[in-house]
């Protein structure tokens, strides 16, 4: 699942006596279709030494350090290297506003209202317990290095049917957090009260899983999902003829490719999965997204143009420096000029094993191999995995297979993370309290126990 930059800024406060800088603030910063709220908390030591944190509370990223904070009069100053952003602004008359720019890359205007507190997000969706089941934290290893998660157990003798979550592309913790949503936490929540045990996993790198997930192929990442069947198959409440998994986004890639390769998988749930390759998401994706968010037609033009020179110079079997090397070739005779350094580093994102792997693998592959059952869900309003174009390629490739129980559902009003939505923009999904709907939750049980029991 592609997921777009965090914006959020807090920096840590105290009194405002003296300069009325010191204190709470939240603004929101707006880039196109993207909205996100923001806090900055401001404070002075005994010493007279200015400190800060922010936050990006839309994402749930809170309390985020500040390396360098600077308050001159009236006029503040803060920067964040790693992010390789800064902030300029000033304080108005009566101290109740800092106003000035935020710069990463470009540069956006910003305004801090002072605040008692900051708004916090509302999750209605997210499980509190008691829980009526066991989750229980595991781990595991396979050739690539050690995968942790957590496994819910309903209640009762068993043994129960099982699923494995396989998350978008990205580095994801195991509820596949995002805009401070846990919708696998949710799933499993939802599966593990109706009787069938969940195995969420961070993806490498993130939480206890080692390695890197940019640097695994998707190929690889299914020997990841096959190494969790294996594990399921070892634990006396899992009933091993009864393994299945659930994959979202890039992860409805992976979780085909695991089935094709082993009998062991029971049955196959894809949601907003890839039916054609990542390549031709990307470019229906990028058109989509911008159009959204108010994009002129010479502008998509413009960046269709720009993604297929990236993705002639990443198809190539060749190394990172030859691929540049052939990307700035390419855009010096479209251009007669350098392509410079923001977009060579956007094109060393797609050069990445996972992303490289993903945008040149047809899921049909996997998909005409596959004869156990299958769902696929797609919201009607996704864009990043349109259903228009995904939907009919799923249906043909499981066709071609012989498959006699497949389900594929469009359902209405949902966009990429199954939230109910309105505007239905990328920037929308860290505004809606909705996590996943309960509509597609309840489709979703309702077929896994009938191709459990």
């Amino acid at each position: 699942m592609w997921k777009p930059i965090a914006w959020g800024f807090a920096l840590a406060g105290a009194a405002w006596a003296q300069t009325g800088m010191e204190g709470t603030w939240q603004g929101a910063l707006e880039a196109g279709a993207v909205r996100l709220r923001v806090g900055l908390h401001i404070a002075k030591n005994e010493k007279g030494e200015w400190s800060s944190t922010f936050d990006s509370i839309d994402q749930g990223a809170m309390g985020l350090p500040v390396k360098v904070t600077t308050v001159s009069g009236k006029a503040l100053h803060f920067e964040m290297p790693a992010l390789h952003l800064t902030f300029d602004g000033t304080l108005n008359a009566d101290a109740t506003q800092i106003s000035g720019t935020i710069t990463q890359g470009v540069g956006l205007p910003m305004v801090f209202k002072r605040v008692e507190k900051l708004e916090t997000l509302n999750r209605p969706q997210t499980p509190k317990p008691p829980f009526p089941y066991k989750a229980i934290e595991v781990s595991y290893e396979n050739k690539l290095g050690k995968l942790a998660g957590t496994l819910t157990v309903p209640d009762g003798d068993g043994p129960f049917p099982a699923v494995i979550m396989i998350t978008g592309s990205g580095p994801e913790n195991r509820d596949e957090e995002v805009f401070g949503h846990k919708p696998f936490l949710i799933i499993a929540d939802y599966l593990s009260r109706r009787g069938i045990a969940v195995l969420r996993l961070d993806d490498r790198g993130v939480g206890g899983s080692a390695g890197s997930s940019s640097q695994e192929t998707i190929q690889e990442m299914a020997t990841d999902v096959l190494s969790g069947v294996d594990f399921l198959k070892t634990r006396k409440e899992i009933n091993p003829k009864k393994i299945g998994v659930i994959g979202h986004s890039e992860g409805g890639i992976v979780g085909p490719i695991a089935a094709s390769r082993s009998s062991d998988i029971a049955f196959v749930v894809m949601l907003a999965g890839p039916g054609v390759t990542g390549e031709q998401i990307m470019y229906l994706q990028a058109e989509l997204i911008a159009k959204a968010s108010g994009g002129t037609d010479a502008a998509i033009a413009q960046n269709r143009a720009l993604q297929e020179i990236m993705f002639k110079a990443a198809r190539a079997d060749v190394d990172e420096k030859t691929a540049l090397e052939n990307f700035r070739a390419d855009w010096r005779s479209a251009h007669g000029a350098d392509p410079g350094e923001v977009l060579e580093s956007q094109l060393k994102s797609v050069l990445v094993p996972e992303i490289r792997s993903f945008a040149f693998y047809d899921p049909a592959e996997a998909l005409r191999k596959l004869k156990v059952p299958v769902l696929a869900l797609n919201g009607s309003r996704d864009l990043q995995v349109p259903p228009s174009q995904n939907l009919p390629a799923i249906r043909a490739a499981l066709t071609a297979a012989g498959n006699k129980d497949f389900l594929i559902m469009e359902l209405p009003g949902l966009n990429h993370l199954f939230q109910t939505c309105q505007k239905c923009t990328v920037g929308e999904y860290g505004t809606l309290e909705e996590t996943f709907s309960p509509k597609a939750l309840e489709i979703m049980a309702e077929w896994l126990a009938r191709h459990t029991r």
